[in-house]
This record gives C-alpha cells, structure tokens and sequence, in this order.
C-alpha cells in the first residue's frame, strides 16, 4: 500500500488527503495546531475551484452549502458606479461557502485510511538520494512514498527545499465577519455581491442562504470583508471595530448597517502576504518517491481575485489525478510541470488587481475611476476566463 504523509489540515491539505485516501493510500496528516478547525468566516470559490472539488468527488456535499454569487458591480465610496452589475454566465457566476460547513464536508471526506495527528510542528523533511522521504518533529520521523507540504504560508518544508521563496507583506490588511440571520439588518433589498472601492480601502458584501433558510447549510449569515492599507492592528477586536466603523463611516448602504450589526466575536483579522518571488520548483522527486509543494505553501497571494482556496483544490485534484495515471517519482515532476505555470498565471492576474485596488493619491484615483470599468472588466474577464476553462488532466 503506497503511503503519504501531508502536512497541514487547512481546506488543501484536507482535500488532497482525502483524495489521496480515497485512493488507496494510507495517508498520515500532521497540524501544528492542538485542533483541527476553520475560521467562522466563509470563501468565495469560482468555477475552477468548484470544478476541482467535483474532481475529487465533493460536488454533492458542496452542492448542499453553496451559494450563488451573482455580480454586484462596483462603487465608489460615495455611491457612484464605477462598473454597474452585469449577468454573468453560470459557468462563470462563483460561490461562497461558510469555511465551518466546508471544513465539516473535507472532514466528512477523510474516510478510514487517514491517521490525523494534531501537535506536531515539522521542522525538517529529509531528501536524501535513494531513501524515500520524511519528515520530522525533532523528535520523531516519519517516512512516506510521498510528502505533501500544505503548511500554508509560512511553510517550513518550502523554506527548506525554495529558500530563494520568501514571505512578504503585501501593504494592507482584511478583516472579515460572518452575520447570523437573527443578528443581520432587516434591509429593503438583499445584499448580492457588491464592493465598494476608495483610496486602499475595499469593502465586498455576500450572502450566505436565504433568510429564514440556509440552502442546507446551519451557517446562513451575511458575509463582509473590508480590507484596507497598512499593517494589521494591534488592538483588541473591540477597537478594531470602532476604527472600521469609523473608517467606512459614509459609505453606501448596506456598509454601515452590516458594521453594527457585527458583533466583537464576528470578527477575524488577517495581515495579507505573499510569496515574491514564486518556488522555482513545486516537485521535487527524493529517491522512489517526492515532496510536493500544494496551496499557499506553492503559491501564497493577495485575496483580491478569491483564488487562494480554488488553486489549493486545483492542486489536490491535479496531484490525485496524476498519482492515478502516472507511478512516482514521474507524477511528482508532472506535477511541477502543469502546476507551475498555472499559479504564475493567476498570481500575475491578482497582482495586477492588487495595484488597482491599492490607488492613491487624488490624480491617481481620478486616472483609476475612470479608466477602471476597462481596466476592472479586462482583469475580472480574464481571470474568469482562466476559472472557467481549467479542467483537472485526464
């Protein structure tokens, strides 16, 4: 039986265990943290990343906890439209999930075959020529066919194998929040997807269900994420709403009746880093075997474009595919061939975002709201474009 040891329980390292379960293979999953849980928040994930989840056999499941994201078009702070809302297609329209009811489906996902150890900080993987690869705690080591690095951002196997990667902040921070329906604001119009765009300050609104329904989820809400220039603030969750009360005081409707309605505990706060430059390398074959680089460890990027969780899952079913079809340490290096070039791509587009979304300046927001309905429709229509034509590889 071919075993593998994936490092990292977030939403990537879940569906490729999986996967990588469901196929046969006695899986070990190592978590730094004491438990394995997810944000109170939710993700928006666009055709490819629904695609992926299907290619892995969770399209039932997500199916049942999803929302329809229809386009809500883009104002300024004062309420003008910069891009009014447009029908999309529905092999183009995203979804947004609560991160709770998408974390039970991947658990629910595991089956019989996956041991799950939680407290376990690895801080070496051994690649030495002609032995398979491990890992270690500093204490124990463990050995697999294959070592799938889902660490995240700060990944200590990436350090390790592409140190020429490194993390850097990239000059703003979010904020995000899950409204129950029994606390959101009785509105006149049900917020859709809607942002609001101003001088490095960002404000997008969704929502989860129906009032009164959860589309078979128990975690119906509103959900926001307001984002905006500098570091992370230091200050209690109290305070932290106190400033963006204040900083998004003004801003069209619904912003300032979603922000009362949040409640300190609603809140999650998040510095926004990247990986500059991208690992040269996200395979590396070890002996019989390989360590693989998947999710944010692989391609960590600003949220701007909501592609963060559907690349992990295009990795997870990419990597699965290709252990399918193709025999180790081949599928390894296959991987690095099809994956690459797709993330540079995507974190290319979202760069590119970034830059427009960060403006400041008054000439410089002049030039960015009025070329912005070319320049905001040229990049999104791209960047759907890329979502909904990748297929995982037959």
């Amino acid at each position: 039986m071919r075993s593998a040891v994936v490092v990292g329980a977030g939403v990537g390292g879940l569906a490729v265990t999986g996967a990588l379960a469901r196929s046969g293979w006695q899986v070990t999953l190592l978590e730094r943290a004491e438990r394995v849980r997810p944000e109170p928040t939710a993700v928006v994930l666009w055709p490819n990343g629904v695609r992926a989840l299907q290619a892995l056999g969770l399209g039932p499941g997500l199916a049942a906890i999803a929302t329809p994201l229809p386009d809500g078009g883009v104002r300024r702070p004062d309420g003008q439209w910069l891009v009014q809302p447009r029908p999309a297609p529905a092999d183009r329209m995203p979804v947004v999930v609560h991160r709770e009811d998408l974390h039970d489906a991947l658990i629910a996902g595991l089956g019989d075959r996956v041991e799950l150890r939680t407290g376990v900080t690895v801080r070496h993987v051994r690649v030495d020529p002609g032995q398979r690869p491990a890992v270690s705690d500093g204490q124990h080591t463990i050995e697999a066919d294959l070592v799938v690095a889902a660490d995240g951002t700060d990944s200590g196997i990436r350090r390790q194998l592409a140190p020429e990667s490194g993390v850097v902040s990239s000059g703003c921070a979010a904020w995000r929040a899950v409204i129950p329906w029994y606390r959101a604001p009785q509105l006149p119009d049900q917020p859709a997807a809607g942002e609001v765009l101003g001088a490095g300050y960002r404000f997008v609104a969704a929502s989860l269900g129906e009032r009164g329904s959860s589309g078979g989820s128990t975690r119906g809400g509103i959900y926001w994420v307001a984002t905006a220039a500098g570091a992370p603030r230091p200050e209690p969750p109290e305070v932290q709403l106190a400033l963006l009360r204040r900083w998004y005081a003004g801003w069209p409707d619904p912003i300032g009746a979603l922000l009362d309605a949040t409640d300190p505990t609603d809140l999650v706060q998040q510095e926004v880093r990247e990986l500059r430059p991208l690992p040269r390398s996200y395979g590396f074959p070890v002996g019989p075997g390989g360590v693989v680089l998947l999710g944010d460890a692989a391609h960590a990027m600003p949220p701007h474009l909501g592609q963060g969780a559907c690349l992990a899952f295009e990795d997870a079913a990419t990597l699965a595919s290709l252990l399918r079809e193709t025999r180790l340490p081949d599928a390894v290096q296959a991987y690095d061939r099809v994956r690459r070039p797709r993330a540079a791509t995507v974190v290319r587009q979202t760069r590119r975002m970034s830059a427009v979304l960060q403006t400041r300046g008054r000439l410089a927001l002049r030039a960015r709201d009025a070329a912005l309905g070319t320049i905001n429709s040229r990049l999104l229509s791209s960047a759907a474009a890329s979502a909904a034509q990748w297929r995982p590889p037959a």
